[in-house]
C-alpha cells in the first residue's frame, strides 16, 4: 500500500491532489444544482465557450485563465439574453452559441504554430502542472461558491421546483437563475487549469449523480458529492501515475465510473430490499 501511494511523496503530485480536491468541492456544490435543474448542457456549453478566450490569451502571451474568464462572461451574457428573450428554446440558443464560440476558438488556435499542443492543453488541462498560486485561486473560488450557494439556497430551491412559486414568494427567480449560471461559469473557469475545458463537465456531473442516489437533502448531496469527487481525484491521479495515462482524463473517467457504479449498486440494493 505504501508503495502504491508513494507518488504523493512528490511535491507536484501533492499540489495536484490539493488542487484537485478543491476543484472537486467546487464542482460538488455547483454540480448538485446542475443535476437538479437539468443544466448539464449549459455546463458543456460553458466549457466549450471558453475556448476563444483561452486561445486568444495564449497567442497574446496573457494568462490563460484571464482569457477563459472573458469568454465565460460573454457566454454568461449570451445565455442570459437567450433565456430573457425566449424567441428560441433555451437548448437551441445555447447550442448555437457554444458551437459558434467553439468554432471561433479553433480558428484562433489554428493561427498558432503549435496548434496540436495548444489545443490539447486547452481541452484537457494539466493538473500535474498546478502551482501554489492556482491552489490559492481555487480556494478563493470555493469560498465564493459556498457563500453564494448558502445565500441563494432558498431561491435556488424554489426555482428548481417552480419559477412561478418563486416569483410569488418574491424570491426573484430571474436573478436566481442568473446567479446559478454565474456559479456554473465560476466552476468551469476555476476548474479549467486542473482538468481542462472539456473534462470539467465530468467532475460537475459524475460525483453529483453518484451522491444523488444516497442523499435526499441538498446539503448532504453536496457533501457526499465532494467526497466522491475527492475519491475520483485521488484514484485518477494514482491511475495516471502507475498506468502512465493523462491525469485530467483519468480523473474525469473515474468520476463517471463512480456515477455508473453508484447507480448500479443503488439498483441492486432496491432489488434486494424488494425481494426480502
Amino acid at each position: 500500500m505504501t508503495l502504491f501511494l508513494a507518488p504523493f511523496a512528490t511535491d507536484f503530485m501533492l499540489r495536484a491532489l490539493g488542487g484537485g480536491v478543491l476543484v472537486a468541492a467546487i464542482c460538488a456544490i455547483v454540480g448538485t444544482w446542475v443535476v437538479i435543474r437539468g443544466m448539464a448542457f449549459l455546463g458543456e456549453a460553458m466549457a466549450h465557450g471558453m475556448l476563444p478566450g483561452v486561445a486568444a490569451a495564449s497567442l497574446l502571451g496573457l494568462p490563460a485563465i484571464a482569457g477563459a474568464a472573458v469568454s465565460a462572461v460573454v457566454m454568461t451574457f449570451g445565455v442570459s439574453a437567450i433565456n430573457r428573450r425566449g424567441r428560441l428554446s433555451s437548448d437551441t440558443g445555447i447550442g448555437l452559441l457554444f458551437v459558434g464560440m467553439l468554432s471561433l476558438g479553433v480558428i484562433i488556435v489554428s493561427h498558432s504554430r503549435s496548434f496540436a499542443v495548444d489545443l490539447t492543453a486547452i481541452l484537457f488541462g494539466d493538473i500535474l502542472a498546478i502551482r501554489s498560486a492556482d491552489i490559492a485561486l481555487l480556494a478563493v473560488a470555493l469560498v465564493i461558491t459556498a457563500v453564494v450557494a448558502v445565500v441563494f439556497h432558498r431561491p435556488f430551491v424554489a426555482l428548481a421546483f417552480d419559477a412561478r412559486v418563486a416569483h410569488t414568494l418574491r424570491l426573484r427567480p430571474r436573478l436566481a437563475g442568473a446567479v446559478l449560471v454565474g456559479l456554473v461559469t465560476l466552476a468551469v473557469v476555476a476548474s479549467y487549469g486542473a482538468v481542462g475545458s472539456l473534462l470539467v463537465v465530468g467532475l460537475l456531473l459524475g460525483p453529483a449523480v453518484a451522491a444523488g442516489h444516497w442523499a435526499k437533502r441538498i446539503p448532504t448531496t453536496m457533501l457526499l458529492a465532494a467526497v466522491f469527487g475527492s475519491v475520483a481525484v485521488v484514484t485518477g491521479l494514482l491511475v495516471s501515475w502507475h498506468a502512465e495515462t493523462a491525469a485530467g482524463a483519468s480523473i474525469a473517467a473515474v468520476s463517471i465510473a463512480l456515477a455508473g457504479l453508484s447507480t448500479l449498486v443503488r439498483q441492486l440494493t432496491k432489488v434486494s430490499i424488494a425481494t426480502t
